[in-house]
């Protein structure tokens, strides 16, 4: 081939075609899935024989630091499944970042408002999740409208 479209970089996107607001949601879709799969994972997840379907007496901790629960984990795939779904077009990637964002914000409030030692700790959510939930809210919520824009 010659000219302007000899080179795979002078695509708009050589990657797939996608917009970016639909890859990074599939990104981040397939990061809930295997962060929910691996919260079963012995090695992965310590204390497996401590983990319990939900509430803070779940004894498990993904990668050592991050309590998790059975409830917790299928939330996880849960949220991975919706975020595949909603990867399909721009409307429901932007709504999935964006509103999953928002979801993560809720649950950092959450993890500030709870105590952590109480059955309303249902998830469960320790001090480490609720650094990791802000991250999370933040960076969706950035990512669903900083590549959610449409280009003149």
């Amino acid at each position: 081939m010659v000219g302007p479209m000899a080179h795979s970089r002078a695509r708009a996107n050589p990657a797939d075609g996608r917009a970016p607001v639909r890859r990074a949601a599939g990104t981040v879709a397939v990061l809930f899935l295997l962060i929910g799969a691996l919260g079963f994972v012995p090695g992965i997840t310590s204390g497996t024989g401590d983990l319990r379907f939900a509430g803070h007496g779940s004894g498990a901790h993904l990668f050592g630091v991050f309590q998790v629960s059975v409830l917790h984990n299928l939330m996880h795939l849960l949220f991975g499944v919706a975020g595949l779904a909603l990867a399909r077009t721009i409307t429901g990637a932007r709504a999935f970042l964006v509103g999953g964002g928002a979801v993560y914000l809720v649950l950092w409030l959450y993890g500030l408002a709870v105590d952590h030692d109480s059955g309303a700790n249902v998830l469960p959510v320790n001090g480490a999740d609720g650094w990791l939930h802000l991250g999370l809210g933040l960076g969706m919520i950035a990512l669903g409208t900083l590549t959610g824009r449409v280009r003149r």
